[in-house]
This record gives structure tokens, sequence and C-alpha cells, in this order.
């Protein structure tokens, strides 16, 4: 497997530990008006501080950006990759209200993604993240920079003695939840 997913570090430190399993992804300026889409059902997460700001978050994960250590210069750590379990793109604000607590966006920071662009919508897509038996240090290329969604990776990591963060019992629970929650 060779693609990984741009995501904030702090969402990805939420994910490894099993504290979220939603994305929420309007998608880069590289990425067009079309902006994101579901181009892989399995991928690395590639976490990233670019435009990651506490001001966008809840409150409740301010302290735990503030633990996450920055990568050695030049280097990306590679410490999951997921599985997207469902995906929906949602074209009205209230039900992305009703997913907070959730996820780790702070309620405007929702809006203004829903909002960003022409059109107002927002994909939500629940993943199933799994943690590397080790985590691989990639270095960072010119290629994988700027507002993007989806980096091709010049290598190849297999994903060998990896574990679920998230019981079958658990995912299928936050299944059910979110459906209901966007459904109303």
């Amino acid at each position: 497997m060779a693609v990984a997913l741009k995501e904030w570090a702090v969402i990805c430190d939420a994910l490894a530990d099993g504290s979220t399993a939603l994305l929420l992804r309007k998608g880069g300026i590289r990425e067009g008006r079309g902006g994101f889409a579901v181009e892989h059902r399995a991928f690395f997460l590639y976490p990233t501080n670019f435009h990651q700001d506490p001001e966008q978050l809840v409150p409740a994960a301010w302290e735990r950006l503030a633990m996450i250590p920055a990568p050695p210069a030049g280097s990306v750590p590679i410490a999951l990759w997921a599985e997207v379990e469902a995906a929906w793109r949602v074209e009205a604000l209230e039900p992305l209200e009703r997913l907070a607590g959730l996820h780790l966006l702070a309620p405007a920071t929702v809006e203004a993604r829903f909002r960003y662009r022409d059109r107002p919508w927002l994909d939500v897509l629940l993943v199933r993240a799994y943690t590397l038996e080790r985590v691989q240090q990639i270095g960072e290329r010119p290629e994988y920079a700027g507002c993007r969604s989806w980096v091709p990776l010049a290598e190849e990591i297999a994903p060998r003695e990896c574990k679920s963060v998230l019981s079958e019992a658990r995912l299928a629970e936050l299944h059910r939840q979110v459906c209901g929650l966007l459904t109303g």
C-alpha cells in the first residue's frame, strides 16, 4: 500500500487511541472545485501540522494537541493505517452539528468547512484505524507538500502486525449512532 491521507496530527492521535473514528473532510485547494473524494478505501494516515490551530478544535482537544511532539525535521511518522467503514456526503449543517462530541473539530470549524467554496457540504468518514507494530519514518518530499488530501507515497509500507484500535462491537455501535444522528 503506498497512499496516505493527510490529516491533522491531533486527529491522528485521537484515532490512534480510539477517542474518535470520524473524519470530516472538504478537500484541499489542489483538489479543485469538486473537493474531497474517497479515492481510496484503505490508506495510511499522514499526520500534519499544516493549518492545525487550537482555535479550530474543541477545548477538550487543546491539551492533547500540546502533548504531541513535533516530528524530526524532514520526517513524517506513519503510525496508522485506516479503512473506510462508511462515508456520507452531508449537505445540511444541522446533521453535522449533531455529531458534536464524536470528533475534535470546534462547531465554528465544522461550519466554516461546510460553507467553504460555492456549495455547502461536508464528507463524514467512519474509519477503522489500525496501529502499526512500529512507527515508520518517511522522508518529507516536495510532492507531499501543500493543501491536498491524498498523498501517493514514494515508498511502500507494509501494514504488518497491525492492531485494530476499536472492537467490532464499538465500531458497529458508532456506525448506528452516526447513521441515527445524520438522519435525525
